[in-house]
């Protein structure tokens, strides 16, 4: 404990230092450099393979998409022109002229089915499970390709927004194989220069970009600063631009006048994962038995832990998608906290009490208060939480591997509802750290999938819901969090999108 603010004021000069050696004077628009802390370090800088949120930030900057969605949810063509869908399983895409990797190869249509196949046959690919449903990729035309799915698909288009729809370069890819993600080489506005694990990753100005006008910093830095207190340090001090801030810095960012705040919902959540069925660590009291996973979900406040840890800013949640998506179901509202209810089902279980549990937890001061406090309500009825600190990308390595009992996990938010759900509840996903599996669970999944009526669609969700979190207990959904930015008065041209990434064009330095 005691060598905590040592570690800080060490992180806080370290990042200032680097921030004031690189300093390029602002006066020339051509010379501005823009710096952006980050709450983690992302994993490898490869489209396919990438899982974090931060990185996202990242591939915002250096790796365009063929669409992506504005602040209203609605698609934007980016590297493609526009689309149509010739009939339901088949779509045509039309691409941009005169683009260009940052390696100087054309991106056309056969960049884009290389880039495609790359996610549904690269091993590890975390992009497979979500385009999954592509049957067959044809160059129509160097500006044209054609997607045929093996079904019709609710959610294709939308995901072709995300890391699915970024395009690399293949002569870079096929180079550097397995290494891609060390030296990405895609297409956007800013191209890849350095990264220093844990310190820095470095990109500058792309002359060849396709969309110059929006682009007006020379070099953009992304400072991976776990501690929420460091990230503030820094912008005040003016060694960062742009920083996501803690809600308990809210007060703090509005009182100075140097700083502007940003709030704006988000697409995600904040979860509690169970490994259900992945290796050894499954075979746990907590992972054999539905009634003490639903016990645990009764142990906690979901309002308290917004309240004493986020200053109530979060919207407290027990589904997938928020209350300002025509997906969300008001049936399945948070239960209130019922510790009584949650003893009388560790009786009926028959465990010995109390019954610990480990929980893995991000290494970040608020999950770590979270964890802090949801050991002290669990205490009450029952468990014996106990805490498992770990750096974020080395987190998501254990949970893929099954080296967590419980894990508390976040996720960035899709605008359609597969995104949100798909990749982690059914059988065999990359994404389903849990390996939680049920054939009816994964028939309503698929069923979703190829439903494009709102309503038939909403009710397949409903059922799902009631057996994946009802019957089966297999996450517990805690709040949708807010997207909650502090940035130096001197940027322009931010505009917060739910999805919560920041996007570099448009923004400049007075």
């Amino acid at each position: 404990m005691t060598a905590a603010p040592s570690f800080r004021l060490t992180c806080f000069a370290l990042h200032l230092g680097l921030a004031v050696a690189g300093l390029v004077p602002f006066s020339p628009a051509g010379a501005q450099q823009l710096r952006i802390a980050l709450r983690e370090d992302p994993d490898l800088l490869d489209p396919t393979i990438s899982r974090t949120f931060v990185g996202q930030f990242v591939f915002a900057g250096i790796c365009d998409k063929l669409f992506d969605i504005n602040e209203k949810l609605e698609l934007e063509p980016r590297l493609a022109t526009g689309y149509r869908w010739e009939d339901p399983q088949s779509l045509v895409v039309t691409l941009r002229e005169g683009v260009r990797f940052h390696d100087g190869e054309v991106m056309d249509a056969e960049a884009v089915r290389y880039s495609l196949n790359r996610h549904l046959t690269m091993q590890g690919s975390f992009r497979r499970a979500e385009i999954g449903v592509v049957q067959a990729l044809e160059v129509v035309d160097p500006r044209t390709i054609r997607i045929r799915l093996r079904e019709p698909s609710a959610p294709f288009l939308s995901l072709l927004a995300n890391r699915p729809g970024m395009i690399v370069s293949p002569r870079a890819a096929e180079a550097a194989g397995k290494d891609f993600g060390l030296h990405p080489v895609c297409a956007g506005p800013f191209r890849f220069v350095e990264r220093v694990a844990q310190s820095r990753i470095v990109a500058e100005r792309f002359a060849e970009y396709w969309d110059p006008g929006r682009i007006h910093v020379q070099r953009v830095t992304w400072l991976p600063i776990p501690d929420s207190s460091v990230r503030l340090a820094n912008l005040q001090a003016g060694a960062v631009e742009l920083a996501e801030i803690a809600p308990s810095d809210v007060a703090t960012v509005r009182r100075d006048r140097r700083l502007r705040l940003s709030l704006s919902d988000e697409l995600g959540y904040q979860s509690l994962l169970f490994n259900l069925g992945n290796g050894p660590r499954a075979d746990t009291p907590l992972g054999r038995d539905p009634r003490l996973r639903e016990a645990f979900e009764l142990a906690l406040d979901r309002d308290a832990l917004n309240q004493v840890v986020f200053e109530g800013l979060q919207s407290v949640d027990a589904q997938p998608m928020p209350a300002a998506s025509p997906y969300h179901i008001r049936e399945f509202e948070p239960r209130a906290r019922d510790v009584e209810r949650a003893r009388q089902l560790l009786r009926d279980a028959g465990v010995r009490t109390p019954l610990p549990v480990e929980i893995m937890v991000p290494n970040g001061p608020e999950l770590r208060q979270v964890s802090e406090v949801m050991q002290a309500m669990l205490a009450e009825a029952g468990f014996d939480l106990r805490i498992k600190a770990v750096e974020f990308a080395t987190s998501l390595q254990a949970a893929q591997r099954g080296d967590f009992e419980t894990y508390l996990q976040a996720w960035s938010g899709r605008p359609d509802p597969d995104g949100n759900i798909y990749d982690f509840f059914r059988t065999g996903a990359p994404s389903n750290d849990a390996r939680y599996s049920n054939p009816e669970a994964d028939r309503l999944l698929d069923a979703q999938r190829r439903e494009n009526d709102q309503g038939k669609r909403l009710a397949l969700l409903h059922d799902f819901y009631r057996i994946a979190l009802h019957q089966d207990r297999s996450r517990v959904f805690l709040w949708h969090r807010k997207n909650i930015f502090g940035m130096t008065s001197r940027l322009q041209g931010y505009a917060p999108n739910p999805d919560g990434v920041v996007r570099v064009r448009d923004l400049r330095l007075d």
